[in-house]
């Protein structure tokens, strides 16, 4: 959730930032709901002042008079008490539904203002006909598509063989990698509560897209991230202990509601996937050199696996919903012929941390301010699965492990 304060002291700014990044939300109606909400509770509070001071006044004998104020502020009180929940549940409807307010470097518009500010290594060319992953590991026997439809649904996937063994030597590497860069790693659970969900940003808005669980009122996990968000949650922490760098390694979950096209079959866009997850809380002043670490440490696993990938900085549109700056990295996947998506490292500032009140303070007796959190992917294991095999394919339509999955994998068993 956005700071109230600093909406309320710089309305003109908070909203005018608000409007580039997320045109269809009306933060206007956000600040006059803010003011109604203050401007009834400020009245409430004077109505119930009153009614103390009548009832100090009928201590020595309640007179006709004292009784028929009494009834007329009971009456007048009530009234703003039912008009108080009302606006106040609007408030905190709109409230939660309120984007992250966008970094002003970020650049203004969509997608197609995104800015590509870093590229590693060249395309990789062929001497024959490239193949997408679908092809090839139909021909090597690696997914069961079908298999997959027929036990679950469409949109998931049925893993066999080296493809196995590739994820699981894939997600080793990562969490090495990311222990390396100084994140400490965890095992979440898989299924999250309703309030988890809220605090991570995605509830009320996304709730569509989560799987639930509903007997239990529990949901599935659409990324670590949640899980993560949600470990200090209501804790007060001392500087001293961060930042604090985490790493897990779990199944997501998302529905994905929609229809894609043939371009974006196999493990492009699946229901399910396997994800290593970067989490960090840190102090307010440490946030960007944290998000630069993320960077640095997703980059760090391309450059193993010898792939060719480029960093755009989002656009104030293309920035998600809890996101102040998100850096997006981006692989290229021959068989697509295009760059997707395999990482986004995203700075919330303030934002998830509002609503989990996760706070610190530098000394016992100091007051306690709220933390800085960063989210980055490190990394979606299907894509650069499908990155590792279109890349490294033969004309004869094996594929290549690199050697830095070898070692101590179950390609070594």
């Amino acid at each position: 959730m956005i700071d109230l304060v600093l909406l309320r002291n710089e309305p003109e700014r908070v909203i005018a930032s608000l409007k580039k990044k997320e045109p269809a939300f009306d933060i206007q109606a956000l600040f006059d709901l803010d003011q109604e909400v203050r401007k009834l509770s400020h009245e409430i509070d004077a109505l119930r002042q009153k009614k103390n001071e009548l009832a100090k006044v009928g201590k020595g004998g309640i007179t006709q008079e004292v009784r028929d104020q009494s009834i007329a502020l009971s009456i007048e009180l009530k009234g703003k008490e039912d008009a108080f929940a009302l606006v106040e549940k609007s408030f905190q409807t709109l409230y939660l539904s309120c984007p992250n307010i966008p970094d002003a470097d970020l650049p203004e518009g969509g997608k197609e203002a995104n800015k590509v500010v870093k590229t590693v290594g060249q395309k990789p060319t062929f001497d024959f006909p490239v193949r997408n992953h679908v092809e090839l590991g139909a021909a090597l026997g690696w997914f069961d598509f079908d298999a997959a439809a027929r036990i679950t649904g469409s949109g998931f996937a049925f893993y066999k063989g080296d493809a196995v063994k590739m994820l699981y030597a894939l997600t080793m590497m990562m969490l090495k990698n990311n222990i390396k860069h100084g994140f400490e790693p965890m095992l979440p659970s898989t299924i999250v509560n309703g309030k988890s969900l809220e605090v991570a940003s995605n509830f009320p808005k996304f709730k569509d897209q989560v799987y639930a669980i509903p007997a239990d009122d529990l949901y599935m996990t659409p990324t670590a991230e949640v899980n993560l968000a949600n470990l200090y949650r209501d804790h007060i922490l001392m500087s001293d202990k961060l930042p604090l760098r985490m790493t897990a390694w779990t199944s997501c979950f998302r529905r994905e509601a929609g229809t894609y096209g043939a371009h974006e079959r196999g493990l492009i866009r699946i229901h399910q996937f396997e994800k290593v997850e970067l989490y960090t809380i840190c102090e307010p002043k440490d946030s960007k050199s944290e998000q630069d670490r993320m960077v640095a440490c997703a980059e760090d696993i391309l450059q193993q696996l010898g792939l060719h990938y480029r960093i755009s900085l989002l656009a104030m549109q293309d920035c998600s919903f809890p996101s102040a700056k998100t850096y997006d990295i981006e692989v290229w996947l021959p068989g697509q012929n295009a760059y997707y998506e395999v990482s986004s490292v995203s700075n919330c500032t303030d934002f998830q941390a509002r609503r989990g009140m996760i706070r610190y303070k530098k000394n016992v007796d100091d007051k306690s301010q709220l933390t800085h959190t960063l989210n980055g992917s490190s990394l979606a294991l299907p894509r650069l699965m499908v990155a590792l095999m279109e890349v490294y394919q033969q004309a004869d339509g094996s594929v290549i492990i690199p050697d830095v999955l070898k070692k101590d994998s179950l390609f070594s068993a």
